[in-house]
C-alpha cells in the first residue's frame, strides 16, 4: 500500500510524543542497550581524553570588542556551564604566551546561576546596552534548545536587574532600541507563532509593560518561516530593520531611521529587491547577493543586471531614490563568494576556489583592491573587524587561520597597512599529527560532475582497501564545509589505531575525508540550487560517488568505509543507509530528518520545505524517494549496515522523534545491529556542555570503529 500525505499510515506514532510516558520508557530501554555495547573501558578513556581537549586552559578564549572592554563566554571543567566574562586589550594581549596572564573581570558563573534557580540554563549570548554598556540582554536556554528567556542584567553590581526586562523561554530575540525599550520577537500568545514554530510578529516593549501590551510593528503569514526585528546603533547611521523570512532563500527587508518619532509603525522603507536577494546594510552601504540572476531597472529606466552569486553595491540613500546597484564581485565556475566583512575604510570578500579560501580587500570610497591576508592550500581563514566604530582601529581585523591539522592561529591586523598581522593566541596541538597530510580529490557523479572532497590520512597510507574511514557530509542549506582544525576527529579517529584483533590488520590508523557535495554552498547558489527539491537526490549520487572513488583508489572499502552526518547530514547518511547500502560498513546518523512524509508537522520542520518540498502537495512524488523512512517500506534492501541514530530529548528544531521511529522501524523488521542512543539536554547539537560532547561523540566514533574493524569490546 503506497503511503501518501491522505494515507498517512504509521505504527510508530507514539514515538512522536516527545516526553510521554510510554515514548520515553522505550528512549530509556534503548540508551541501557546501546550504552552496555559500546561504553567500554576504550569508550570512557576516549571520553575523557576529548573532555580534557575541550576543556584545556589553553584553547584560544575568542573575544568580541563592545566599548573599552572585550567579552568573552568560557567552558571549562570547573564551570562546565560557562562563565561570561570580560578584560582589556593590554591584558589579553599578555596571555599570548600565558594565558594565565590575561586577567578577566566575571561577569556571570551560569552554573551558579544554574545551581541557584534548579533550571539547567544553557547560555546562548549577550546583547549590551550601546548608551553606556552598563547593562545587557542575557539569553539563556532552560534546556539546550532554541528556546531562550532574555533578561536584563546590571554589569556594574553583576546581577539581574531588579525590575529589569525579563522575556520567558521562547523562539525569538531581543534588542535594545533605547535605555528603556526593547524591539523583540517571541511567543506573545495565541496566533503569534507562524507554522515553523517561530515568531509572527515583531513588537515594541517598554519599561514596565506587558507582553499583551507591547506595540506591534510588523507581522509575517503564518506559513513564512518568522518575523525579525534589529536594531543598529552605528553613530550617524541608527536605525531598525524589520525582516519578513518568506522561506528559507526569499525573504523581504524594511529599514526605518531610529529617531524617527516615537510611533514606530510608520517611517518604514522597502529595502525593493527580489525575495532572493541577500540584503545587508553597514553604515550608509548596501550590499546585495542574489541567489539566481537579477535582471532590473532603476525608477528612470537604466537597466542592470547583477548575476546570480554575484556582489553588487550602492549607497543606501541612492538606492532607496532609485539608483542602480554596482556590481563589484562576480563569481566563475570555479569561485564563489562565502561571506564578507565591513571595516571603517575596506570591504573584504571571503572567497572559495574549489574548496579553497582566499580574502579579497577592497576600499569602499571606489571598490579598487588592496592587498589582504591568505592562507596556506588546504587551510581556512576568516575574518572579521575588531570594532569598525572605533575610529582609533577602525580598519582593524581578527584573522583566525586553520586547518585540519593546524591548530588555529588568532591574530590581529590593519588593512591598509604595510605591517604584518600580530599573532594574539595560538591553539596548541591537540593530537598528533606529524604523520598526517591532507590531500584533495574529486570523484565523478552519475551525471559527469566532479565532487571535490579533502582527505586526511597518514602520509605512508597502505592503499589496499583496508583503512577505517569516516566519510564525513552535509550537502545542503547551501552550507560550505571548509578545512578546520579537526580536534575531535582528530583525537577519536585519526589518532585511533587497529590493533590486530580485528578484520583489518594492526597498525591501520583512521581515515577521515570530508565530500562537498551539490546542495552546499562551496560553488556558490547553482551548486545548492542543483540539489534542491526534486534534484536532491544529486546530493545522495555525490556523496556514493565520493565512497566509490575511496573504494577504487584503494583508501578503503564497502566494510571498512563509514557514513557520518547530523541534521541535514542525517538525511545524507539516512539515505546511504537505505539507497546505497552496498557501499558501507558502518552509519552514523545524528539529530536526523529521516520521515519526509511528517517532518512539515515535527518541530521547525516547516521552515524547511524550501529545501526539500511540500510532502502535503504533489512534492511527495519526488520527496518520497529520499524518505529514508519509507524507503525501508518501498525499496527494502537484504542487508543494512551496522547503523546509529542519536539525537536529543530537548532538540527543539528537528526534535527526537524521525530518530526514534527509525530506529523502532528497523528493529520491528528485525534488521540486526540497529542501535539508538537519546541525550536528555543538548538541543539539536545533543550536548550542551563539553562533557556532554565529549560523552556523546565518543559514544559515536566508538560505535564506528567497532563496526569497521571488527574489534571487539575492550573491558
Amino acid at each position: 500500500m503506497r503511503l501518501t500525505p491522505d494515507n498517512p499510515h504509521d505504527d510508530w506514532l507514539w514515538l512522536e510524543d516527545i516526553h510521554g510516558e510510554k515514548a520515553l520508557e522505550w528512549v530509556k530501554k534503548q540508551n541501557e542497550l546501546t550504552q552496555a555495547e559500546f561504553t567500554d573501558a576504550r569508550t570512557r578513556a576516549l571520553a575523557e581524553q576529548l573532555r580534557e581537549a575541550l576543556d584545556d586552559d589553553d584553547r584560544i578564549p575568542f573575544v568580541t570588542k563592545a566599548g573599552d572592554w572585550l567579552y568573552n563566554f568560557w567552558q571549562d571543567a570547573d564551570h562546565p556551564r560557562g562563565l561570561w566574562r570580560r578584560t582589556t586589550w593590554d591584558s589579553y594581549l599578555a596571555g599570548r604566551d600565558d594565558t594565565a596572564a590575561t586577567e578577566w573581570d566575571i561577569l556571570l558563573d551560569v552554573d551558579a546561576l544554574a545551581a541557584e534557580e534548579n533550571i539547567e540554563w544553557v547560555f546562548r549570548g549577550a546583547r549590551l546596552r550601546r548608551s553606556d554598556y552598563a547593562r545587557a540582554l542575557i539569553a539563556l536556554s532552560p534546556d539546550g534548545g532554541d528556546a531562550v528567556a532574555h533578561r536584563e542584567f546590571d554589569l556594574p553590581t553583576k546581577r539581574f536587574a531588579e525590575n529589569g526586562f525579563h522575556i520567558p523561554a521562547a523562539k525569538g530575540s531581543a534588542s535594545w532600541v533605547d535605555d528603556n525599550t526593547l524591539a523583540l520577537t517571541t511567543d506573545f500568545g495565541e496566533d503569534s507563532m507562524t507554522e515553523s514554530s517561530y515568531p509572527a510578529t515583531a513588537r515594541i516593549l517598554k519599561r514596565g509593560q506587558s507582553l499583551s501590551d507591547a506595540q506591534q510593528i510588523g507581522e509575517v503569514d503564518r506559513s513564512h518561516i518568522l518575523a525579525a526585528v534589529g536594531v543598529d546603533h552605528t553613530p550617524g547611521w541608527e536605525r531598525m530593520v524589520f525582516v519578513d523570512a518568506i522561506d528559507f532563500y526569499r525573504s523581504r527587508v524594511w529599514v526605518r531611521p531610529l529617531g524617527v518619532g516615537s510611533d514606530y509603525t510608520s517611517g518604514w522603507q522597502r529595502i525593493d529587491v527580489p525575495d532572493d536577494v541577500v540584503v545587508d546594510i553597514d553604515r550608509d552601504l548596501l550590499l546585495l547577493r542574489p541567489r539566481t540572476d537579477w535582471a532590473g531597472a532603476t525608477s528612470n529606466g537604466t537597466e542592470f543586471h547583477v548575476p546570480a552569486g554575484a556582489l553588487a553595491a550602492a549607497k543606501l540613500d541612492d538606492f532607496l531614490a532609485g539608483a542602480a546597484p554596482r556590481v563589484i564581485f562576480e563569481p566563475s565556475a570555479s569561485t564563489s563568494l562565502q561571506g564578507w566583512a565591513v571595516t571603517q575604510d575596506y570591504l573584504v570578500l571571503s572567497l572559495m576556489e574549489h574548496v579553497q579560501t582566499t580574502l579579497r580587500a577592497l576600499r569602499l570610497d571606489d571598490f579598487s583592491d588592496v592587498p589582504a591576508p591568505d592562507a596556506p592550500a588546504n587551510h581556512v581563514i576568516g575574518i572579521g573587524a575588531v570594532d569598525a566604530d572605533d575610529p582609533a582601529i577602525g580598519n582593524d581585523v581578527w584573522l583566525t587561520i586553520s586547518g585540519f591539522t593546524t591548530p588555529t592561529t588568532l591574530a590581529r591586523g590593519e588593512l591598509g597597512s604595510t605591517v604584518e598581522p600580530q599573532v594574539v593566541r595560538t591553539s596548541p596541538a591537540r593530537f598528533d599529527a606529524d604523520n598526517l597530510e591532507v590531500t584533495q580529490h574529486f570523484a565523478t557523479s552519475d551525471d559527469g560532475t566532479r565532487i571535490p572532497y579533502f582527505q586526511v590520512a597518514p602520509r605512508d597510507l597502505v592503499l589496499d582497501g583496508q583503512n577505517p574511514v569516516f566519510l564525513d557530509g552535509y550537502g545542503g542549506f547551501e552550507v560550505s564545509r571548509t578545512p578546520g582544525y579537526a580536534v575531535i576527529s582528530g583525537i577519536a579517529w585519526l589518532n585511533q589505531t587497529t590493533d590486530g584483533t580485528g578484520a583489518l590488520p594492526a597498525g591501520r590508523s583512521g581515515v577521515y575525508v570530508l565530500a562537498n557535495i551539490r546542495g552546499g554552498g562551496e560553488y556558490g547558489p547553482a551548486w545548492h540550487e542543483a540539489a534542491r527539491r526534486e534534484n536532491k537526490q544529486r546530493s545522495y549520487q555525490d556523496f556514493a560517488a565520493v565512497a566509490r572513488d575511496l573504494s577504487e583508489r584503494g583508501v578503503g572499502s564497502a566494510d571498512t568505509i563509514g557514513a557520518s552526518g547530523g541534521s541535514n547530514g542525517g538525511l545524507l547518511v539516512g539515505n546511504m543507509l537505505t539507497q546505497y547500502p552496498e557501499l558501507f560498513g558502518a552509519i552514523s546518523c545524528g539529530v536526523p530528518l529521516l520521515d519526509m512524509l511528517r517532518y512539515t508537522e515535527l518541530s521547525a520542520g516547516a521552515s524547511w520545505a524550501a529545501e526539500y518540498g511540500d510532502p502535503a502537495t504533489d512534492d511527495w512524488d519526488f520527496i518520497q524517494n529520499f524518505s529514508p523512512y519509507h524507503l525501508l517500506d518501498t525499496d527494502p534492501r537484504d542487508e543494512y549496515p551496522p547503523v546509529l541514530f542519536w539525537t536529543a530529548t530537548s532538540d527543539d528544531r528537528v526534535g527526537p522523534v524521525q530518530a526514534r521511529k527509525m530506529a523502532a522501524k528497523m528493529q520491528a523488521k528485525e534488521i540486526p545491529d540497529v542501535w539508538f542512543f537519546e541525550d536528555t539536554q543538548g538541543g539539536h547539537s545533543a550536548a550542551s556542555d563539553n562533557k556532554q560532547i565529549a560523552a556523546v561523540r565518543a559514544l559515536t566514533y566508538r560505535f564506528m570503529w567497532r563496526a569497521l574493524t571488527g574489534e571487539d569490546r575492550n573491558d
